[in-house]
């Protein structure tokens, strides 16, 4: 059996991957156990990111999907491995905040190495001791305003069963602020009818109650009768003809809702899932809702997340300076 290597390009600064192995047993391969320790859209995104580490490392192209993470001997990667793939992530034009979520992935994919005894503390620590990128870009996403919800809502108004689905989608991923994994996930026993409230399982497996608002109650009430009271995922998928189905949606289904019906919309932009959730922090701190409820309904750790999901326009922005008062200079 050929053994994993690691050789240098000519400049001496960044290996290159040499395939020549057998696959690494699952409980042994620190790239299979880290994402395992993941689930939904987390495990997707750093799934993506060490993939694309391991083609840098291979030489390949970034979309070249022969080569994946999984095929890499990370417990071989010593500091001046590490120094030049953070140095070809920053000079990548990727935002800060993209790059450095690459190398987030690659030190929790170091850490499992460590971990599984496959290289020592002292190596782990020196490969793992990466400055993070810096920088400030304008923040992602925007403000869906008001007029565009109407419009989406709208084009849902079609007499369908998918038409009403989606709608009951829309409306309640902007009330309340529901991530699309959160969207997919939840169960028919998580909404309680009694008091209007949804019992949302987010990220890192935490649970929070979220009250569904009177202006998307109609929406939702109205799937709840075409989906009919049977147990199982709250959102169902809708086949031609109109049969309603029994699996549980995709967070990709739920991001193709948007994308369909902001066609039919006519937006000029595409609205996204997480611009929807970005909306409905703004619209609630418009309306004097304080940061920490904010942040709770968001289900956010820390206050500083939520208020970077702010995503209110320039004229919000000049009319609250506008508001400032200060002495003439008569």
């Amino acid at each position: 059996m050929a053994t994993d290597t690691l050789a240098a390009v000519s400049d001496d600064r960044l290996p290159v991957l040499v395939v020549e192995h057998d696959p690494v047993p699952v409980a042994s391969n620190p790239y299979l156990v880290y994402l395992a320790t993941l689930s939904g859209e987390s495990q997707r995104t750093m799934r993506s990111c060490l993939d694309r580490l391991a083609r840098v490392l291979a030489g390949v192209r970034l979309d070249d999907d022969a080569v994946t993470g999984a095929m890499v001997p990370w417990w071989q990667l010593r500091y001046p491995h590490t120094a030049a793939l953070r140095a070809v992530v920053a000079a990548n034009g990727w935002s800060p905040a993209h790059a450095n979520k690459h190398l987030s992935a690659l030190r929790r994919v170091l850490r499992e190495s460590w971990r599984l005894g496959l290289m020592t503390a002292e190596d782990y620590q020196r490969a793992a001791d990466l400055e993070p990128v810096r920088g400030v870009r304008p923040p992602a996403g925007r403000d869906v305003g008001g007029d565009e919800l109407a419009a989406l809502l709208a084009a849902c108004q079609d007499d369908t069963p998918l038409g009403t689905r989606d709608a009951a989608v829309i409306a309640t991923m902007y009330a309340t602020g529901m991530r699309r994994s959160e969207v997919a996930n939840l169960d028919l026993a998580d909404l309680s009818l009694a008091t209007r409230v949804l019992t949302i399982r987010g990220k890192g497996n935490k649970t929070r109650l979220v009250p569904v608002g009177q202006a998307a109650w109609p929406w939702l009430m109205a799937w709840l009768r075409t989906r009919g009271p049977k147990a199982g995922p709250l959102f169902l998928p809708v086949f031609k003809g109109g049969h309603v189905g029994d699996r549980r949606l995709t967070s990709q289904t739920v991001r193709d809702v948007l994308d369909r019906r902001g066609v039919l919309a006519r937006l000029d932009l595409p609205a996204r899932p997480h611009d929807l959730r970005r909306t409905l922090v703004g619209d609630l701190l418009d309306a004097g809702t304080d940061l920490v409820t904010v942040q709770t309904l968001a289900g956010h750790a820390d206050p500083r997340t939520t208020s970077r999901y702010d995503r209110r326009s320039m004229d919000t922005k000049r009319d609250a300076v506008d508001a400032l008062r200060l002495p003439s200079p008569d």
